[in-house]
């Protein structure tokens, strides 16, 4: 496929004024065809602007030249129906709500994905595009008629009358967008490979359960990631000097430093090695290691899983903004892979999205994770048991060896948040060996005050062991 396939936008019915926009839809059409979906380009266009794109930077109505293309007859008929149809998507509440979220290119690709898979129409018609050259973008517009008749547009057609077959299905699809999903993956980069990131961000926007999860992270997000105070580093003017350091004002350079020629000099001033006489100073925590484990298992169903899910998000934002490196697994019967989260990189995605269905066996998941950790000991990866942090996010069933507690104590700080069913009690006997447990009963999980006040004070117990001393 090459750039003669610009020529089928003559069919499209939106207009840019921004001709920028093109790059981005010309992005959004590539990864569709990696995950196996080959809409026409005009198609991608269209309905990737409608949800993408400030309403003042397109128009939307036919192109020149469009009635001399179809002429009289049937095709005429197919383009005025694809017209009424973009006007109606133009028109809908969930477009103008997506527009005014800024949606990333991966959000995009998702979300018409989700719009456009299942017209059977489309699959293996269209080819995947190569790179586009910027230059063709300047005189676009002038050229779509040119380019139109530079080939047969038999599959344009086909692809349209697809389309138009399986309209309610997409208008359907498309008022049933959850745009909060979309809202809340769009505040966290996705940190993996575009591919699964996608596949993750799929599953989650098709996935019934995740509207509760959603709402609960919305309402719990802003109370936690406001504003707060935390310690740093500072100097005062009084009482002399406390040492030396790496840090410091230019009129604390310790002056033999100024003996460097102008090369080492300045090789020391860019790596940080320079010397300077430093005051009193506030001691910087040690970078530690949270390790945020959910219980995927069945017993985790409804409400409960709404409540883990939402916690290890709010929890993974406020540690990733003190610093900290955050990894999330989940485990049922088997220990699942890490996916790490850094600065606006958590998982949200791969957290709404998981599916866990291989029963639960927290003895032999949690005897892999100690030697696991026994490894990272010894790999020189952590020097002592402060270096990490697990987070445990389960059921109050959650009966393990107390040997095996012990033995995660030896490698770990553990914090646990069991969480109680209907009439349930907490019975465990490694209770004592934990460095710290809440237990939240059905009652608060059931009213949305009770849930976030309880949610928030996990965060901030937890938040805590990040302070603490080996």
């Amino acid at each position: 496929m090459s750039v003669e396939a610009l020529g089928g936008l003559l069919l499209g019915r939106v207009r840019v004024v921004v001709p920028t926009w093109l790059l981005r839809v010309w992005r959004w059409y590539q990864d569709l065809t990696r995950l196996g979906v080959r809409p026409p380009f005009y198609v991608v266009h269209d309905i990737g602007l409608l949800f993408a794109a400030p309403r003042e930077q397109f128009s939307v109505g036919p192109r020149p030249g469009l009635a001399d293309a179809t002429g009289p007859g049937r095709l005429a008929e197919l383009a005025a129906a694809y017209g009424a149809l973009i006007a109606e998507l133009d028109e809908s509440d969930t477009s103008a709500r997506a527009r005014s979220l800024r949606l990333s290119d991966d959000l995009v690709v998702v979300l018409l994905a989700r719009l456009l898979g299942p017209v059977p129409g489309f699959s293996g018609v269209f080819a995947e595009p190569p790179p586009l050259d910027p230059g063709v973008l300047s005189a676009l517009e002038s050229d779509v008629p040119r380019l139109w008749g530079m080939v047969s547009r038999a599959a344009e057609w086909g692809a349209l009358e697809a389309l138009l077959g399986h309209r309610l299905h997409l208008l359907t699809r498309a008022d049933a967008l959850d745009v909060d999903t979309l809202r809340l993956m769009g505040l966290f980069v996705p940190d993996s490979a575009a591919s699964l990131a996608h596949a993750d961000m799929l599953a989650a926007l098709g996935s019934p359960e995740t509207n509760d999860i959603v709402s609960f992270s919305l309402e719990l997000l802003p109370t936690l990631l406001e504003a707060r105070r935390k310690g740093a580093q500072g100097t005062w003017s009084m009482d002399g000097y406390a040492g030396l350091g790496t840090r410091g004002s230019l009129d604390s350079l310790v002056p033999t430093e100024l003996a460097w020629d102008e090369t080492e000099l300045t090789r020391r001033m860019l790596e940080g090695e320079l010397l300077y006489y430093t005051r009193e100073q506030a001691l910087e925590p040690g970078r530690r290691l949270h390790m945020v484990l959910i219980d995927g298992s069945a017993s985790m169903r409804g409400d409960r899983s709404v409540f883990a899910r939402g916690l290890a998000l709010a929890l993974g934002a406020r540690l990733t903004l003190g610093g900290e490196e955050v990894w999330f697994r989940f485990f049922d019967s088997r220990l699942y892979e890490v996916h790490r989260a850094r600065a606006r990189t958590l998982p949200a995605a791969y957290l709404l999205a998981f599916r866990g269905e291989r029963g639960r066996n927290p003895s032999r998941v949690f005897a892999e994770l100690a030697t696991e950790l026994g490894l990272r000991c010894r790999a020189g990866q952590a020097t002592r048991e402060s270096d990490v942090v697990l987070h445990i996010l389960t059921h109050a069933a959650f009966s393990i060896p107390r040997a095996l507690v012990e033995e995660l104590r030896t490698r770990a700080r553990v914090f646990a948040v069991f969480l109680q069913p209907s009439g349930g009690a907490l019975d465990l006997d490694y209770l004592d060996l934990l460095d710290g447990h809440v237990v939240v009963d059905h009652g608060a999980l059931q009213e949305k005050g009770a849930r976030i006040a309880a949610a928030s004070k996990i965060v901030d117990a937890a938040t805590q062991l990040r302070h603490l001393k080996g």
